[in-house]
């Protein structure tokens, strides 16, 4: 037991810098600028360490459960770091764009960062990585149509409707995800995972050719019938053994997991509430453009994806990779935009979600390329590359704070 919470170390500091951060937080805020901005920064180290233990144990559940769940809980445990951070921001510097913001940087961040240097790092090693391509249309659709109706519609809504088509956007995604959901544990599961039945058959027909190269082998060499008794009822014996410690340990396991993920949640949001103070007090008068705020909520909550993303590129397992990196972005639009119109409707605030010409472009460009790219079943390098682009040339104009 010690040695699991032990092993929880950055949750500990997380406990630590909340204590430390809510109760001296009048002395850090009035320590002068250069103080504050420190311990902004630290507090933000710390968010991403919890945020990535958060991630570690959703992992393991999602070990546990495989795909399509598993990509659901990363992902729903990403999202939900995102909106609880987004949502104290917004409570604390009441800004009519800072969700939109942040949406569009996470969009950025998950399909032209996350894919792309996936796709360019694991495109050096392993030349083309295939994936089921019925995931990759499925997740790029869905994506279109939600940022369309969510993003890209508001801006010719007449400011007297916004209200209203507001309440119609919450519905319109909270039932494009559930349907979506649905299909995806449902009918359409095996759109989700990389398993094609003439790879299962070539499997079948190598372990048969390997099992009948043995039986000859054994045959023909007229080894002693002791040994095999022997060795099959140890390996019986093994396997209902280590079957018996395997469901002994599992559900404890899979309880410290859910416990020390509700507790990573809860102290990030905590967290989260001290760094939305430090950081209006470090931001305030100096020429930041609005946009690096964003990019920095948006970070923190992806920053434990794009490790796990990496991992799996590297290890060639493509598909795990859009599943993470596409699954989050939609979560996010459908999931995080109507946190927001509701915030904004109960305190009788508009909420800006149009997206601003430069970024319609970025958007545009971005789902026309992945719809291109993510439509042949294997990703390469190139494909890569031209995504990593587009990310970079996103933080450039996010710099010009254009």
């Amino acid at each position: 037991m010690w040695q699991r919470v032990r092993s929880e170390w950055p949750l500990l500091v997380a406990v630590l810098a909340a204590i430390a951060g809510f109760g001296l937080e009048h002395t850090w805020l009035s320590a002068g600028r250069l103080v504050t901005s420190i311990i902004t920064v630290l507090l933000v180290v710390i968010i991403v360490a919890a945020a990535m233990r958060v991630s570690t144990h959703a992992e393991k559940l999602a070990e546990k459960v495989g795909d399509p769940y598993g990509t659901m809980i990363l992902t729903l445990a990403a999202v939900l770091v995102e909106v609880l951070i987004l949502v104290i921001m917004i409570h604390n510097e009441a800004s009519p764009t800072l969700g939109r913001d942040t949406v569009y940087s996470a969009v950025m961040l998950d399909i032209n960062g996350i894919i792309g240097l996936s796709a360019l790092l694991g495109g050096f090693r392993h030349g083309e990585q295939p994936y089921n391509d019925d995931s990759s249309r499925s997740y790029v659709v869905m994506i279109m149509t939600a940022m369309g109706i969510s993003m890209l519609l508001p801006a010719v809504i007449p400011a007297h409707d916004s209200m209203v088509f507001s309440c119609f956007d919450i519905v319109a995604m909270l039932v494009l995800y559930s349907v979506f959901l649905r299909m995806q544990t449902g009918p359409h599961s095996y759109f989700f995972s990389f398993n094609y039945p003439d790879k299962r058959k070539k499997k079948v027909k190598k372990a048969q050719n390997a099992i009948a190269t043995t039986s000859l082998t054994q045959t023909s060499s007229q080894q002693s019938p002791t040994p095999t008794p022997s060795n099959t009822g140890e390996s019986n014996t093994g396997e209902s053994n280590t079957g018996e410690e395997v469901h002994h340990e599992a559900p404890t396991s899979v309880l410290w997991s859910v416990v020390v993920l509700v507790v990573g949640v809860i102290l990030t949001g905590i967290l989260a509430e001290v760094m939305s103070s430090g950081m209006n007090t470090s931001l305030k008068g100096l020429p930041v453009p609005p946009m690096m705020v964003a990019i920095v909520v948006a970070l923190i909550s992806a920053s434990p994806e794009i490790l796990t993303a990496l991992r799996a590129a590297l290890a060639n397992r493509m598909q795990s990779v859009i599943n993470i990196a596409l699954g989050a972005t939609l979560s996010t639009v459908v999931l995080t935009i109507p946190v927001i119109e509701v915030i904004g409707l109960y305190q009788g605030q508009r909420v800006n979600m149009a997206l601003d010409p430069v970024q319609t472009v970025m958007l545009s460009l971005t789902l026309i390329i992945a719809a291109i790219n993510l439509n042949d079943g294997e990703t390469n390098a190139i494909e890569g590359m031209t995504h990593f682009v587009l990310f970079a040339t996103f933080v450039a104009l996010s710099i010009l704070g254009v």
